[in-house]
C-alpha cells in the first residue's frame, strides 16, 4: 500500500501537473513554433531561436521543468519503498519517464543543439546550413520529450487514481 499521507498525494499531483505543463510547452513547439520559425528566412529563424533559448532560462519555466524532476524523484523513492501497491508501478513509470524521457532527452538532445546554435552567425552560409539541420533534429528530439512528458502525466494520474 502506498503511503496514505496528504504529502504523497500532493507531490504525485504536483509531478503530474508539472509534467502536463511541460508537455504543453513542448507540444506548442512541435506543432507550430518550429514550423513558424522554419517559414522565416534562415537568418531570422536563427536569431529568433537564439533569443528563445535565452529567454526560456527564466524562473517560471525552469521552476516547473526542474521542479518536476525533483518532485518526480522524490515520488519514485516513496513508490519504490512501497512497491507492492499496484499504484506504485504507474507512479514509478510516470516519474522515470519524465526524468529520463523529458529531462534526460533535453540534456542529451536539445541542449547540445541549442549550444551549437548559440555560436552560429545567422548571416553566413555555414549558419544557414546548420539551421536546416537544427530544425529537423531539434524538432525530432522535441517530439520525443513531448510524448514522454504527456505520457508521464497520464501514468501519474492513473497512479493517483489506482
Amino acid at each position: 500500500m502506498l503511503p496514505n499521507h496528504p504529502w504523497f498525494f500532493l507531490l504525485t499531483l504536483a509531478a503530474a501537473v508539472g509534467s502536463g505543463l511541460v508537455a504543453g510547452v513542448f507540444f506548442a513547439f512541435s506543432t507550430f513554433v518550429m514550423k513558424a520559425l522554419a517559414r522565416l528566412s534562415p537568418a531570422e529563424g536563427i536569431r529568433a531561436m537564439q533569443q528563445i533559448n535565452i529567454v526560456v532560462l527564466n524562473p517560471a519555466f525552469l521552476g516547473v521543468f526542474m521542479g518536476t524532476v525533483v518532485v518526480a524523484a522524490g515520488v519514485v523513492v516513496a513508490a519504490v519503498w512501497h512497491w507492492q501497491s499496484p499504484a506504485s508501478l504507474y507512479i514509478i513509470a510516470g516519474s522515470l519517464l519524465y526524468i529520463v524521457g523529458t529531462f534526460g532527452v533535453t540534456i542529451a538532445g536539445n541542449v547540445p543543439l541549442n549550444d551549437a546554435l548559440a555560436k552560429v552567425n545567422p548571416d553566413d552560409a555555414e549558419g544557414q546550413r546548420i539551421w536546416s539541420d537544427y530544425l529537423r533534429r531539434w524538432t525530432w528530439w522535441n517530439h520525443v520529450r513531448t510524448a514522454a512528458a504527456a505520457s508521464a502525466m497520464m501514468l501519474l494520474v492513473v497512479g493517483i487514481a489506482a
